[in-house]
């Protein structure tokens, strides 16, 4: 089989502990969860599953009926498993500090042959994975070529995520602690500046990354969840979109976020809920690609997303970042985002979609870092890159045409 365009790694070639990797499920694993979807019931038709409420009581009964119709029927996960495939994907052996682990991490590259091609790591967040870039990366591929491609695109899937080793059983893990690991996945490819851009859990990930690590030269971020700034206290200065924004947040705030003192507090017992069936896990994580998203994604990309988690038994060791933000006690000053240790003073983008669950106004987004890119679009949600992978794209090569020559070799 011929290597596939944009496979080559940079030089100087980087360690023998990157190898290429091809996805295939094993077709036991692909009957056995078709099994279980079958044999598994749902809930009852009353009041809290029917849809009478704007999903405000969550995913619907006929959601999930619907769902388990198709997941039976015309969804194949060998076609999205094909599409996978034509990416370049890799593993990287990459040891870890703490205690010399040996960390299988798994990445999609698209690989320049320019010599000037700058690095950026694209990171996802929960219920998401590299599948939330493949969009963002077909444009990609149809827009350059491997001679003229201006990046290094890599995509990791993160520690305890997917096709990703999962954190030690015997020690908690931490953001910091995968950041370190992605941080050193890109040193092992050779390179020695880079970008990063993350959303959801990526966007903590890369902040904590731009301000750890001097290789790292600056920072794109669509998500920013915060407390509010306490110089800004002020609402009514703010625009009318800034205050729609603000309105949602709060909105999440006080109904949105059970499932993370869930996953921060009581992780083992959600996870044996959710290793149940593959109906409990689809409905707990379903119900976020509805809720956060400004249009219903396609129903196969939910069952495709969820399957991947399934299939790859990844659930329990994906919370692991919801210890830190929705811990029992106080939460820090200024929680993540807005944390004093965490203001990034290099090169900070970013893209505003207004029906993310967190759309701050600009000012609270400037109290956390050196901004010097602020996109605004008409349409858009949490997921971003899935959702409006064009939009995001140009926001993303903007920021590098921006800031590149400034901070490299700086």
């Amino acid at each position: 089989m011929s290597p596939l365009p944009f496979s080559t790694p940079p030089s100087p070639s980087p360690t023998p502990s990157i190898s290429p990797f091809h996805l295939h499920i094993d077709e036991q694993k692909l009957q056995d969860m078709k099994d279980l979807v079958r044999l598994s019931p749902l809930a009852k038709d009353c009041f809290e599953t029917r849809d009478l409420h704007d999903r405000e009581l969550g995913v619907t009964g006929e959601w999930m009926r619907e769902a388990k119709r198709v997941w039976l029927g015309e969804w194949e996960w060998r076609e999205h498993e094909a599409h996978i495939n034509t990416f370049p994907q890799f593993q990287a052996a990459v040891p870890d500090d703490d205690d010399g682990a040996i960390f299988s991490i798994h990445f999609v590259a698209l690989f320049s042959e320019r010599h000037d091609a700058i690095p950026l790591v694209f990171l996802h967040g929960w219920p998401g994975s590299f599948l939330e870039f493949l969009p963002l990366l077909a444009i990609l591929r149809k827009k350059y070529t491997p001679a003229n491609l201006p990046y290094h695109i890599i995509v990791p899937s993160l520690p305890g995520y997917t096709l990703s080793s999962a954190p030690p059983v015997d020690r908690d893990w931490h953001i910091a602690a995968t950041a370190r690991i992605i941080h050193k996945l890109v040193l092992q490819l050779g390179l020695r500046e880079y970008v990063v851009q993350g959303g959801d859990i990526g966007a903590a990930i890369a902040r904590t990354i731009a301000v750890s690590y001097a290789e790292c030269k600056a920072v794109h971020l669509n998500y920013c969840q915060m407390a509010r700034p306490a110089a800004l206290n002020n609402d009514t200065l703010l625009s009318p979109r800034e205050q729609a924004g603000l309105a949602r947040y709060n909105d999440f705030i006080e109904t949105g976020t059970a499932y993370g003192r869930m996953h921060g507090t009581r992780a083992s017992t959600i996870a044996h809920v959710l290793a149940s069936s593959p109906l409990a896990l689809l409905a707990w994580l379903g119900e976020k690609f509805l809720a956060w998203s400004d249009v219903d994604p396609e129903l196969d990309t939910i069952l495709t997303a969820v399957s991947l988690y399934w299939l790859t038994d990844c659930f329990p060791t994906t919370v692991y970042p919801y210890r830190q933000d929705f811990a029992a006690g106080q939460r820090p000053a200024g929680w993540f985002h807005g944390q004093a240790e965490l203001y990034v003073a290099k090169p900070l983008g970013f893209s505003h979609f207004p029906y993310e669950v967190a759309p701050l106004p600009r000012a609270w987004v400037e109290t956390s870092g050196r901004l010097v890119s602020w996109r605004e679009h008409e349409a858009g949600g949490h997921f971003a890159a899935l959702e409006r992978p064009g939009e995001l794209l140009g926001d993303v090569e903007e920021f590098l045409g921006e800031v590149w020559e400034g901070v490299k070799g700086a």
